[in-house]
């Protein structure tokens, strides 16, 4: 496992890292939670994604249980969290990043996880109703207590990181460090020019969700939804018109002679594709059995594979040229 450096801050995080989203208590208990995580942590992996939004908190649970199991010293292994859709549908409880929610939010976090801090808190989203000041002078505050270590963006506009990194400078607080943001053969938009001067110029890390586009990617999707598969879980049907795209199914398929060439599997390819940008600072992988964290695993063995010539065939497939890129 290599370990690279979120953007331009001193921590290093796995360049795989393994996230909680849609698997934990949805699809694994606390036990199969252990299984999962001991597998990714003795793989290398050091970054364990959450938020508080995930399965209603459910999933910060069933992780806090897992990592009193599992016993880790807590300097070895860094874990996240998320802060703005909240827990309850109410007024300065839910779709805000303003103070009293932040602070609340990470109170409950670090209840639910069972922590004393984390290392990693993310905006999960932008909040157009609350100044940015206010979110950038919590999310100071959170860190000067030690309730967390570094934060974050998640799905922000690259203006918007910008102007938060502004305001920080200004006042002399910490600054956000890194986005979370989507990233996929499918969804490279966060990656456009937009926000080259976000990973150049203000050396902004980017800890990328959504590697497989929820498993699309995987090739398993090619005959239909499987059974006991994501795509199949209750509150999960707006991803049916996603994974039964059969334009998309057809560039998945074309990818098979590529993954066959180099030896891999086609979620292997789409990993190790990810894993090829310069800006990315970490992966982030989900399983909900012990033999998909395996395979994952193995996609840093693909990326030195990845030639010129590959990468051109890959975006023929997805018809992407030059420009779109930029």
């Amino acid at each position: 496992m290599e370990y690279r450096h979120v953007g331009k801050a001193g921590i290093r995080v796995s360049e795989l890292s393994f996230g909680s989203w849609v698997t934990f208590h949805n699809q694994a208990d606390v036990q199969a939670a252990v299984e999962l995580m001991s597998a990714a942590y003795n793989a290398g992996v050091n970054f364990f994604d959450n938020a508080e939004v995930y399965a209603g908190g459910k999933s910060e649970e069933v992780m806090g249980a897992a990592l009193k199991q599992l016993g880790w010293r807590r300097s070895s292994f860094l874990v996240s969290t998320k802060f703005y859709w909240g827990l309850h549908d109410n007024v300065n409880e839910r779709n805000t990043l303003n103070r009293k929610r932040l602070i609340e939010g990470i109170n409950g976090s670090l209840q639910r996880l069972q922590l004393d801090y984390v290392d990693l808190i993310y905006c999960h989203r932008s909040d157009k109703t609350t100044p940015i000041e206010e979110t950038v002078w919590a999310m100071h505050n959170i860190i000067e207590w030690g309730k967390a270590i570094y934060w974050g963006t998640s799905e922000w506009d690259a203006a918007e990181i910008v102007a938060a990194i502004e305001v920080a400078e200004r006042h002399h607080l910490h600054k956000p460090v890194t986005e979370q943001p989507v990233y996929n053969l499918f969804k490279r938009h966060r990656f456009s020019r937009e926000y080259e001067r976000v990973y150049k110029d203000y050396g902004y890390g980017a800890t990328t969700w959504s590697p497989l586009d929820s498993g699309l990617l995987t090739g398993k999707y090619s005959k239909g939804i499987p059974e006991g598969s994501r795509g199949a879980l209750d509150g999960y049907d707006w991803l049916h018109e996603r994974l039964t795209d059969k334009e998309k199914l057809a560039k998945v398929q074309a990818l098979e002679p590529i993954a066959a060439e180099l030896g891999c599997t086609l979620s292997q390819l789409a990993l190790a594709w990810c894993l090829k940008n310069p800006f990315v600072s970490t992966v982030i992988t989900g399983a909900s059995r012990v033999e998909q964290v395996h395979e994952n695993m193995k996609a840093a063995e693909v990326t030195p594979r990845l030639t010129a010539q590959i990468l051109e065939r890959i975006d023929q497939i997805f018809e992407i040229r030059e420009e779109e890129e930029d």
